[in-house]
């Protein structure tokens, strides 16, 4: 198509030549009848993403200079175009006149291109060929709904997106954001058109789409066949469909498990052999070097693993074979679990008996195929081995039959986590030479006597791993790869903005990156593994990139490369800068936002705490310290699940005032002789949320008391409230005693003045009586308070007189006090009472009477 703008009130036409599809190429102009091309002076990607925008290409990709995609001939139109970026066509930009500015000693070889991100993509997948499909509708993307999508819709994408054929589809997806807007037509291609614009469109019916997407996973890698004699049959040298062309796999590293998949994919029953070159043609296509790594499980030969960096190239005549059982109608006999293989031949590798076996293996949570936790796929269940007398050997053969070399480490206590559901076998004895692990001597399936603590695990040579280094930066520094159990560099020669894409995306440091060459070389000796590497938009890893083969010196020195992707950040942060101490510090693991594993972030990565002195005072600072509230409880052992990566911590003393974890004292960073199993933990009293997710390989931790409290803290609480209660007892007894104290007292105090009282009395009559003057009845003294008269006997007993006692209650004698008075009641005062309650006591005579006691009922 040819879009047409005006500039200085003359009709220009726009066009991009010698691009991949119609929205890349060289920026090309027509004007006065004449194609011409733009000067590279001040081009940039504002200015490119105009002309995507016009073309309605989408947005601008890129905007090369320097004729990258050819010179071209004819006039130079323009040599200066200043753009904001939001302009609709290019007439609405800043520029020079129109003009040949060939002839103003302006070459060709400054000409502009665009690479626009063309009408559709694919978003939100592990690269460019898998996503949600979403088209560009000259502003913005959107996304298009999966009504009456169609899988030759999606074989349109793939084939204009450059990602080969459509592997699948899937409809009825949920949007990544929930208010994006939705295309409103639905594209009913026919499979014959050239990009999906081109497709036949309708509205939506009602007018509203279904708002749900659709998902698209491209592959280069299509079909899969076997050839003898130039027919595909049921046997045969293994062949695949990659970008259109048929070619021989290799035979390195090719393998039952990979045989099966073919066999069973074909529909073709199962392999019973893998003969290496048995059906070589001579001056077939080129072998293609990369090794699969399947388990056996998987539906399709491209949904395994795969690894083609550094794979050296193919020995002739060295192409993968497989001789499958037939039909998939066809049932062999099950191979005999009890079989056992003593010192198996080479040729064992690659051919099986005719029986079959679903038996598989898997390595799990190790990052990669060729490392992890050992796992055996066994009556249709998925299950652990046991590490005792788990040793070198044993990884060896579990490495071989994987094909992923030789095994550098046999890991033991789930070094790669702890597994789930049943354990497989226990004390396995290979001598290494075993074509398969069940072929070693073991106690028999299922028997065994340990946990999955006991876990083992291995790591085998052709393990790979991915780094960048540097002092100070987070997704920025030298690319270095780990193999052969070793670290190396990697060469910058050629380094694409794909494969330098597909870098910092697996690397989780954003969608681009760039390669930055004025970094001074770094000193010191050190492999330089591999060079030549060429990522392909269809790679969804750096592991599945071609390259040259493993080197320890692929390059010099001045060629490593440095690389700085679009997430760098510095390397003190697990976030964007600026961070703080709680952003380097979390919880893992846990039922709640405020309980898990403690990890901290140090040195770029994650790791653990080891629970060596690990208590409530330290505890209590990691609950502050997120801001969770006080410490419920101090756990060990690994509580939560073992961690990964490294233990950063150990021996960690705090007081429990400490403000950050940080300030507590600790071993140096990363010296610890702890394992995961011991990894520290925390419950904190903060508000309990529940996650929606966990990290992979962990497991929640023992709950001793849903809710808030442990059982510690409550039994301190029910303590605590018994304490209390009885202290209450205590306290009202208390008060009561002291109440009777002292009312006895006003009670004793009263009535002895009223005794003193009727005791004056008394004397008084005492002495008239003594004096023989004594009457029936007195006329009371002036003072005396109306106290009733007690009758007196003529002679007091002797007894009283002496001993002093007091005499017991008689008559059932009470007592009252009112205000000073005391008074008798009329039983106790009558004149038939013989004895007395009063007890006087002194000499005879005695004015003042002072030893007197009263004993009140």
């Amino acid at each position: 198509p040819v879009f047409c703008v005006c500039v200085s009130l003359a009709a220009v036409e726009l066009s991009l030549k010698n691009g991949r599809h119609h929205c890349e190429g060289r920026v090309e102009v027509k004007y006065q009848g004449k194609w011409g091309t733009v000067d590279d002076y001040w081009w940039s990607l504002k200015d490119a993403n105009v002309v995507c925008r016009q073309l309605k290409c989408g947005h601008a990709l890129d905007a090369p200079r320097a004729a990258r995609f050819g010179s071209g001939v004819g006039p130079i139109w323009f040599t200066y175009i200043v753009c904001k970026g939001t302009e609709s066509t290019l007439n609405e930009c800043n520029s020079f006149h129109i003009q040949n500015y060939r002839k103003k000693n302006d070459f060709h070889s400054n000409g502009v291109g665009v690479v626009c991100s063309g009408f559709v993509r694919l978003a939100g997948g592990d690269g460019p060929c898998s996503g949600q499909v979403e088209v560009h509708s000259g502003k913005d993307w959107t996304l298009v709904s999966d009504g009456n999508f169609t899988f030759l819709t999606a074989q349109i994408i793939c084939a204009e997106l450059g990602c080969g054929k459509a592997v699948s589809f899937l409809g009825d997806v949920s949007f990544r954001e929930s208010d994006r807007q939705v295309w409103p037509e639905e594209f009913r291609c026919k499979g014959d058109e050239p990009e999906l614009r081109f497709c036949p469109r309708v509205c939506c019916p009602g007018g509203t789409c279904h708002r749900k997407a659709v998902q698209v996973s491209c592959s280069v890698y299509t079909e899969v066949r076997l050839m003898k004699n130039g027919t595909s049959q049921c046997e045969g040298q293994v062949e695949m469909n990659i970008s259109g062309h048929w070619k021989a796999l290799c035979a390195s590293h090719w393998n039952m498990a990979n045989a099966n998949v073919v066999c069973q994919q074909l529909g073709c029953g199962v392999a019973i052999s893998a003969p290496k070159g048995a059906y070589f043609v001579e001056g077939g296509d080129q072998i293609w070097k990369a090794r699969f790594h399947c388990s056996g499980a998987e539906s399709f030969l491209w949904n395994c693993p795969m690894t083609a960096l550094g794979i050296p190239d193919c020995a002739h005549g060295n192409t993968a074979s497989v001789i499958c059982s037939g039909n998939q109608t066809q049932v062999l006999p099950q191979c005999d679990d009890s079989v056992s293989e003593p010192a198996a031949s080479a040729g064992s590798r690659e051919s099986a008996p005719n029986c079959s076996d679903h038996r598989q293996l898997r390595l799990v949570d190790g990052g990669g195929p060729c490392a992890g936790r050992v796992e055996i796929r066994y009556q249709d269940s998925w299950g652990t081995v046991c590490d005792d007398s788990w040793d070198l050997n044993d990884a060896h053969v579990v490495c071989r039959q994987l094909g992923c070399g030789e095994a550098l480490n046999a890991t033991v206590s789930a070094h790669f986590g702890a597994g789930s559901d049943s354990i497989w076998l226990e004390d396995v004895n290979c001598t290494g030479k075993e074509s398969h692990i069940w072929k070693c001597p073991t106690r028999g399936w299922g028997q065994h006597d340990c946990r999955h603590k006991e876990d083992a695990g291995v790591v085998c040579s052709d393990f790979l791993n991915l780094r960048l280094v540097s002092e100070d930066q987070e997704c920025a520094g030298w690319l270095e790869v780990f193999y052969n159990g070793t670290w190396g560099s990697v060469c910058h020669s050629p380094m694409t903005p794909m494969t330098l894409s597909i870098i910092c995306r697996q690397l989780g440091c954003g969608d681009n990156g760039t390669l930055d060459s004025s970094v001074v070389p770094r000193e010191g000796s050190r492999l330089r593994w591999v060079d030549q590497i060429q990522c392909r938009k269809t790679d969804f890893s750096l592991w599945q990139c071609p390259s040259g083969p493993w080197k320890h010196r692929s390059c010099s020195a001045k060629e490593e490369a440095y690389i700085s992707c679009a997430g760098m950040r510095p390397r003190s942060c697990p976030a964007a800068a600026p961070c703080t101490d709680q952003e380097k510090l979390r919880l893992r693991g846990g039922d709640t936002e405020c309980s898990g594993r403690v990890e901290v972030w140090h040195d770029g990565s994650w790791g653990t705490v080891c629970d060596d002195s690990w208590s409530l005072a330290e505890a209590e600072v990691v609950c502050q310290q997120l801001g969770c509230g006080s410490a419920l409880d101090a756990l060990q052992r690994a509580a939560f699940g073992p961690g990964n990566g490294s233990i950063w911590l150990d021996e960690v003393k705090c007081r429990g005032r400490e403000s950050s974890l940080w300030d507590c004292a600790a071993d140096p960073w990363g010296q610890s002789d702890c394992k995961h199993e011991e990894d520290a933990g925390v419950r904190c009293s903060g508000e309990r949320k529940a996650l929606l997710s966990t990290i992979p390989g962990t497991r929640p931790g023992p709950n001793p008391v849903r809710g808030i409290f442990s059982l510690s803290e409550m039994l301190c609480f029910i303590l605590g409230a018994l304490l209390f209660l009885v202290l209450m007892i205590l306290v009202t007894q208390l008060y009561r005693w002291r109440a009777a104290i002292r009312a006895l007292s006003s009670f004793e105090d009263a009535l002895s003045e009223a005794v003193y009282e009727e005791i004056d009395h008394l004397v008084t009559m005492k002495e008239d009586l003594l004096g023989g003057t004594a009457q029936g009845t007195d006329t009371p003294a002036e003072d005396y308070d109306n106290a009733e008269e007690v009758p007196v006997p003529e002679t007091l007993p002797a007894s009283w007189m002496i001993e002093g006692d007091v005499p017991p209650e008689e008559n059932g004698m009470m007592a009252s006090q009112t205000g000073s008075s005391l008074k008798f009641s009329e039983e106790v005062a009558g004149p038939g009472k013989e004895d007395s309650p009063w007890m006087l006591q002194g000499e005879e005579g005695d004015p003042g009477y002072d030893d007197v006691e009263l004993n009140a009922p």
